[in-house]
C-alpha cells in the first residue's frame, strides 16, 4: 500500500474509531474524503478535508470534528504533527523515515509502483480512431488515437479490465465512394488511361495497390460490368486493404485493438432492429413529424413521419430520427445500436471523438441512458484538431485531395515517442499546435526531451558510478536530508495521480506530472555545479553517493512508469 492509500486507511480508521464511539453517525458517505499534497507546502505533508466533508452530514461542528480526528492521527509513530487548519482542515506532518520507507517502497514495487486497484476490475470499453475505411491515417487522426490509447493504458494501470475498440464505418457512403475510387485504380492497373480522378472520388495513390491487386485478381472482367455487379466486391476488397494500412499506421505508434466492429455486420444481424424493438416496448420510441428547421425552410424540406426516439427525456434539445424516410437507417440510429451492443460486454463506456462531433453529444448520451436504464457509465470525450506546423507555416491537410500528411511520415521523422508525448502536453479539449522543429527541440520548454533528459541523467549516473565502484545495493537512506526528502515527497503523489487522472479519464495529468518531477529532479541535479557537496556523485564519499543513487533510481523507476502508461519508452542516453 502506497504512502497516500496509506494515509486514507489512517484517516478511515479514526472515522471508524469515532462511529465506534458513538461520536459520528454509522451511515455517512466518505466518498469525497480525500488525502492529498496541501496547497501551500509550508502548511505540512499530507491535508485531508475528512472534517469538512462530514461535519454536515453529521450535524456537527467541522473544526470540533477535525480536532477529535487530530487526536487520533497524532497518535500515529510516523506523524510528527497533526493540526486543525482554518474552518476545519488537517495537515499532518510526516517523519523524515515515512518517506525514506516510501523510497524503499518504490524501488520494492518498480514497474508496480503506483498500480492501483482502484478500478476494481470494473470492464471499460474505450473506443477510439475509428477513422473512416478510405484511406491510411492521417494526423488529423493521431491525437484521439493517443489520447485513447493512453487512456486505455491508466484504466488498466488503475485496476480496470480494458476492452479497446474501433468501429469501422463501413456502411456508409463513403465507402460506396471509395469502391467507385478503386474501379478507377482498377482500370488504370489494366492499362487504360483514366486521366484526372473525377470529382468526389478519392484521388491518393494509396488506392493504387489496390487497384493492381484487384486486376490481379479479376482480370478485365469488371472493366465494362454495370456497377451493381461489382460494387459490394470492390468495396470489401478496398476497405479491408484500408484497414490493413490503418492498422499498420497505428501500429506504428503502439496501437493495438483488441475488438474491430463492422458497422456493415452489425446492421446485417439485425442490431438496429433489436434497439429499436427494445425502446418501443418502453415507449421511448414513437412514430412522428418533426418540426420543420428553425429559420428559413428550405424548398425541399416536407413533414415526413419517422421513428423518433424520446432523446428530450434525457436532456436533448428535441427527439431524433432513427430512420431516414427511405426506410433506412441514420447515422444516430445505427450509432444508437452499437453503443446498444458495446454494452452488453462492459460496465461502462469511454467515445474518443474529434470535437467537430461535440454537437451530436447529448443525443448518444441520451440514447446510452435510454438503453442501459442509466446503468453505464458513459464519457465522451472531445479532441481537439491539431495544427502542424513547419517553418512557422501551417501545413495543409485534406484526404480528398490526396496531399494529406499522414501520420506514418511524421513518426517516421520525429520517432513514435515524441508523437505520443507531445500529444499529451496539452488537455485534450484544448487546440494544440504541433511544430516539427520544436517537439524535437533540446531545450527544458519541450516537455518530450525534458522528461527524458532526466531519465536518461538518471541511467548515466549509475552508468558512472559503476565506472567508480559504487553501488546503491545496501544504501544508507538516513544520509539523505531534508533538502532531498523534498524530491521523495513529489515522488510519493504518483499513485495518487495515477487514481485522480483515471477518475477523470485524463491521462494529460500523467504528462503533466512527469514534467513536474523531472524539473525539480534536474533542479536538485544542477544545484550541485555550484556545490559540489550536493552532487550525486561524490567519488569519495561512498555512504552518501548511495544513498543518492537509490533517490535517482527512484525518479527513474517514476518517469518509466508514468511513460509506459503514455505508451513512450524511457531513453537511457540522449543523442
Amino acid at each position: 500500500m502506497t504512502l497516500y492509500a496509506r494515509f486514507a486507511a489512517h484517516v478511515g480508521d479514526a472515522l471508524d474509531a469515532l462511529v465506534a464511539a458513538g461520536e459520528l453517525p454509522t451511515d455517512l458517505d466518505r466518498r469525497n474524503v480525500t488525502v492529498e499534497p496541501p496547497r501551500d507546502i509550508t502548511h505540512g505533508d499530507l491535508a485531508t478535508n475528512a472534517a469538512m466533508v462530514l461535519a454536515k452530514p453529521a450535524r456537527t461542528n467541522p473544526r470540533q470534528l477535525a480536532e477529535k480526528i487530530v487526536a487520533h492521527l497524532s497518535a500515529l509513530p510516523s506523524v510528527t504533527a497533526a493540526e486543525v487548519a482554518g474552518p476545519g482542515f488537517i495537515n499532518l506532518r510526516l517523519s523524515d523515515d515515512t518517506w525514506r520507507d516510501e523510497l524503499r517502497a518504490v524501488a520494492a514495487a518498480g514497474a508496480d509502483y503506483g498500480r492501483s486497484s482502484v478500478g476494481e476490475s470494473v470492464s471499460v470499453n474505450v473506443e477510439y480512431v475509428s477513422a473512416n475505411p478510405t484511406g491510411p491515417m492521417h494526423m488529423g487522426h493521431c491525437r484521439g488515437a493517443v489520447v485513447g490509447d493512453s487512456l486505455a493504458n491508466l484504466l488498466a494501470f488503475a485496476g480496470h479490465r480494458v476492452i479497446r475498440e474501433y468501429v469501422i464505418n463501413d456502411a456508409g457512403s463513403q465507402v460506396d465512394v471509395l469502391a467507385r475510387s478503386a474501379h478507377i485504380r482498377y482500370r488504370e492497373a489494366l492499362g487504360e488511361d483514366v486521366g484526372a480522378i473525377p470529382e468526389g472520388l478519392y484521388p491518393g495513390d494509396y488506392l493504387v495497390p489496390v487497384g493492381q491487386a484487384l486486376a490481379a485478381e479479376f482480370g478485365d472482367r469488371y472493366v465494362s460490368a454495370p456497377e451493381v455487379d461489382w460494387l459490394i466486391l470492390f468495396r470489401t476488397r478496398a476497405v479491408d486493404a484500408m484497414m490493413a494500412l490503418i492498422k499498420a499506421d497505428l501500429a506504428l505508434l503502439g496501437i493495438h485493438h483488441d475488438v474491430f466492429a463492422s458497422e456493415a455486420a452489425l446492421q446485417a444481424a439485425g442490431k438496429p432492429e433489436e434497439a429499436e424493438a427494445w425502446l418501443r416496448a418502453r415507449d421511448l420510441i414513437y412514430d412522428g413529424v418533426l418540426e420543420a428547421p428553425k429559420g428559413e425552410t428550405p424548398d425541399d424540406w416536407e413533414p415526413v413521419e419517422l421513428p423518433l426516439f424520446r432523446s428530450t427525456r434525457f436532456g436533448d434539445d428535441q427527439d431524433r430520427p432513427i430512420r431516414k424516410s427511405n426506410g433506412s437507417w441514420t447515422y444516430f440510429g445505427a450509432d444508437m445500436a452499437y453503443h446498444f451492443q458495446k454494452a452488453q460486454s462492459a460496465d461502462q463506456l469511454i467515445d474518443i471523438w474529434g470535437a467537430d462531433h461535440a454537437g451530436t453529444v447529448k443525443r448518444i448520451q441520451a440514447a446510452v441512458a435510454a438503453l442501459t436504464e442509466g446503468k453505464t457509465r458513459f464519457d465522451v470525450k472531445l479532441v481537439q484538431m491539431v495544427r502542424l506546423l513547419r517553418a512557422g507555416e501551417p501545413v495543409k491537410m485534406s484526404k480528398r485531395a490526396g496531399n494529406f500528411v499522414t501520420l506514418a511520415d511524421v513518426v517516421r521523422e520525429v520517432g513514435k515517442d515524441v508523437v505520443r508525448f507531445t500529444m499529451l502536453t496539452r488537455r485534450a479539449d484544448a487546440q494544440m499546435d504541433f511544430d516539427f522543429a520544436k517537439v524535437v527541440e533540446a531545450s527544458k520548454d519541450n516537455p518530450v526531451f525534458y522528461v527524458q533528459y532526466a531519465h536518461a541523467r538518471v541511467a548515466s549516473l549509475h552508468r558512472r558510478a559503476a565506472e567508480a565502484g559504487i553501488s546503491a545495493e545496501g544504501a544508507d537512506l538516513s544520509r539523505l536530508d531534508t533538502e532531498e526528502l523534498a524530491l521523495v515527497k513529489l515522488a510519493a503523489q504518483f499513485p495518487r495521480v495515477v487514481e485522480t487522472a483515471a477518475a477523470a479519464r485524463e491521462p494529460h495529468r500523467i504528462a503533466f506530472y512527469l514534467f513536474d518531477l523531472a524539473a525539480e529532479f534536474h533542479a536538485a541535479w544542477n544545484v550541485g555545479n555550484d556545490r559540489p557537496d550536493r552532487r550525486y556523485l561524490i567519488a569519495d564519499d561512498h555512504a552518501v553517493t548511495a544513498a543518492r543513487l537509490s533517490l535517482a533510481a527512484g525518479i527513474g523507476q517514476i518517469i518509466r512508469n508514468g511513460l509506459s502508461i503514455m505508451g513512450v519508452e524511457a531513453v537511457s542516453e540522449m543523442h
